[in-house]
């Protein structure tokens, strides 16, 4: 009963997490929709290497880690920074069928975003604190959730993916794609500006 009702809060923490628009979903429909589902697959990879490391990573020096606040402030405003610029050129992409004129972001884009993004650093945080033991408390039970994290994280980023795909079969004249452009670009700022926020 306690390993199910442990199952039960980390998947109400994660799912959420892991579906809701953010860096990496918003990221994965623009260029899903700009480039199609199989281009985004290598983007997404990288997302998920770079998820699952950063994981790992804090699983094993979280209490070494924990104590530099300034730290995260610096990752949040350089992950900020990223995805503006990331934002910025979607924004100024030309319409989807000119393939050529737009930037193909592969396995290492979506390792960088996930180094630098302040907030996947506290997601981990939050996930392998007292309230998510759920495999215990030592550091192969966090791996344990870093591995669940990834099960359906992996699964979020190929869905926004083929949500980008639709839109594009939509969005489908150069002044619809190029207003797609916009409204994906400007969500994306949205959240740059959301993530340097105080909350």
């Amino acid at each position: 009963f306690i390993m199910a009702t442990g199952l039960v809060a980390v998947l109400i923490f994660i799912i959420p997490m892991c579906f809701t628009p953010g860096p990496n979903n918003l990221l994965c429909a623009a260029h899903g929709s700009q480039h199609g589902f199989r281009k985004t697959i290598p983007l997404t990879f990288g997302m998920a290497i770079g998820w699952t490391t950063l994981g790992i990573f804090v699983a094993a020096f979280a209490s070494i880690i924990e104590k530099y606040d300034y730290f995260f402030r610096l990752l949040t405003y350089i992950g900020a920074l990223y995805i503006a610029y990331l934002s910025y050129k979607i924004i100024t992409s030309s319409h989807i069928k000119d393939e050529n004129n737009t930037d193909l972001l592969g396995v290492r884009t979506g390792i960088f975003l996930q180094v630098v993004n302040g907030k996947a650093w506290i997601h981990f945080f939050v996930l392998m604190s007292i309230p998510f033991t759920l495999f215990g408390t030592g550091f192969f039970a966090k791996i344990g959730l870093v591995i669940l994290n990834l099960f359906f994280g992996y699964p979020a980023v190929l869905t926004w993916s083929y949500f980008g795909t639709m839109l594009r079969k939509f969005f489908n004249s150069p002044k619809k794609s190029v207003f797609l452009n916009y409204i994906l670009g400007i969500s994306l700022m949205g959240v740059a500006i959301w993530i340097i926020l105080p909350h």
